[in-house]
């Protein structure tokens, strides 16, 4: 069983995101939270321990994200053509989970992208610099993810410069796993297939920082 690298805690959203959305909808976003940071942390362990059953676990479990974020489109839609209109507020709060979702649902296809590769096996190929550099971004990964929630679900102020810190951590890995790769200490194949891997992490960084930065555009 692997370990939980994302444990979210049991939050009360802030005011920010509390005002249109009811019980049953702000629980379906912080359990889509949970999914993703989950996601990334098992596909990680996956990849590492060699576990495919779990991969593909991970890899199934993409479709539950996918579902629960339509859902939110089509509510969050629906909520801003019924027949009574959102007041000012409540239309930006709908505007905003409008456009987080999508960057949801890429990180939640980006740990599917990894565990894809766990499932093949990738991580036996390896060299061990290569592992112990994956390890520290899905480590990294798991950190950001969580400090996104705190400034999606609660509001946090002050989240994006965090966030943006946590993110350059994860660019300078790739840098070196970029130089291990070059190296010439994997054979090409599989030295391609980790440079993707590679890449899945630093995308999901920079999808952690413009989920911070919408967060707070809403006050601008």
């Amino acid at each position: 069983m692997a370990p939980r690298l994302f444990a979210p805690r049991v939050v009360v959203p802030s005011p920010a995101m509390d005002t249109v959305l009811d019980e049953e909808l702000r629980a379906q976003i912080v359990h889509l939270f949970a999914l993703v940071g989950e996601a990334i942390a098992e596909a990680t362990h996956a990849l590492l321990a060699g576990d495919r059953e779990l991969a593909k676990r991970v890899v199934q479990q993409d479709a539950e994200i996918d579902n629960i974020v339509n859902s939110l489109v089509d509510r969050a839609e629906a909520a801003m053509t019924g027949v009574h209109p959102p007041s000012r507020e409540d239309r930006e709060t709908l505007l905003t989970l409008l456009r987080i979702l999508p960057e949801i649902e890429r990180n939640g296809d980006l740990a599917e992208h990894v565990a894809r590769r766990a499932a093949r096996g990738l991580g036996s190929e390896m060299s061990p610099r290569s592992r112990g550099l994956v390890e520290r971004m899905g480590e990294v990964a798991a950190t950001i993810w969580r400090a996104a929630t705190d400034a999606i679900v609660d509001g946090h102020e002050g989240a994006v410069g965090v966030i943006e810190d946590i993110d350059d951590e994860l660019d300078d890995l790739h840098v070196s796993l970029t130089a291990e790769l070059v190296s010439g200490s994997m054979a090409v194949p599989v030295a391609v297939e980790v440079a993707m891997i590679a890449r899945f992490y630093e995308r999901f960084g920079d999808h952690c920082v413009n989920l911070a930065r919408r967060q707070v555009s809403r006050g601008d």
